[in-house]
């Protein structure tokens, strides 16, 4: 059987390249945990891309969550992610009941209903984005507690509100409303003309809101940074990219059905080795 965790390192280099690109400078001995981590996450983050209804979707999601349970159906072992994230559970003394709770979260993808709230928003991106750093951080913590809970908390959010943000005309033309109806109520945004993908200046002012609580969450992150230690700051290196996609975002004119919340990929190589240069010294 080949190694799993060399299974692992290709799914993540092909499917999440900046999280891929981060766990680059993690240390060796501890890059094949970070990575079946982050395998684990591109597996469960893609079910709604990979099933046309619901129903094969929650049983997808269902497995994994036997297997995290211990009651798997079949053989685990015949998954490389499994196998792989089997033994960074072991190794690392990984809270299951997180992992749990993320693959709880992600039923929402699932389905077309709109998020309620901002708060509850928060939840979501709190289970996910911010799960997989505080993971990930004691994984390279050698399993130890990093002391990285609530920096983890805002790097997350951050992470992920803007990472939705760019997904927007993706997420609307299948009529998926990650942006919280109570803040779309707020500015009077008709959700069917997101839907179209039509530009208005109500759903201007919600998207402006979003971009200014993920610049929240990334000062409350930055007022943290004394916390992360160096050996587990390549957790956390995703965070850099949010202040450039920020940018793009709020250039002026900025049209997301129309102009990609983009940055090249060379671009992008550089903020996480600059980033990294920095938080490893």
């Amino acid at each position: 059987m080949a190694d799993p965790f060399d299974h692992v390192q290709a799914l993540v280099r092909d499917h999440d390249i900046d999280r891929y690109l981060t766990a680059l400078f993690a240390a060796p001995e501890h890059r094949g945990g970070l990575l079946a981590l982050y395998a684990f996450n591109s597996e469960v983050a893609r079910v709604r891309d990979l099933v046309n209804d619901p129903l094969p979707g929650e049983v997808r999601l269902q497995w994994w969550r036997d297997f995290l349970t211990g009651t798997e159906h079949g053989e685990a072992s015949a998954n490389p992610v499994a196998a792989a994230l089997a033994s960074t559970i072991r190794r690392y003394h990984l809270p299951v009941e997180a992992l749990i709770a993320l693959l709880d979260a992600r039923v929402f993808d699932l389905y077309d209903d709109p998020m309620p709230t901002l708060t509850d928003l928060e939840g979501y991106a709190g289970e996910t984005s911010s799960a997989l750093m505080q993971l990930g951080s004691i994984i390279l913590a050698g399993g130890e507690e990093p002391g990285t809970c609530d920096a983890a908390g805002h790097a997350g959010v951050a992470y992920g509100l803007t990472g939705l943000l760019r997904a927007l005309p993706w997420h609307a033309a299948r009529r998926q409303q990650f942006l919280p109806a109570d803040v779309l109520d707020r500015h009077g945004v008709d959700p069917e003309t997101m839907f179209r993908g039509e530009m208005t200046p109500e759903l201007g002012a919600a998207l402006a809101e979003m971009r200014a609580h993920a610049r929240h969450h990334l000062d409350r992150t930055r007022a943290q940074i004394s916390c992360i230690r160096p050996e587990v700051a390549p957790a956390f290196l995703p965070v850099c990219l949010v202040e450039p996609f920020l940018k793009v975002m709020e250039r002026k004119g900025f049209n997301p059905f129309r102009d990609r919340a983009e940055l090249s990929q060379i671009y992008r190589q550089w903020i996480i080795w600059r980033a990294a240069r920095r938080a490893l010294r």
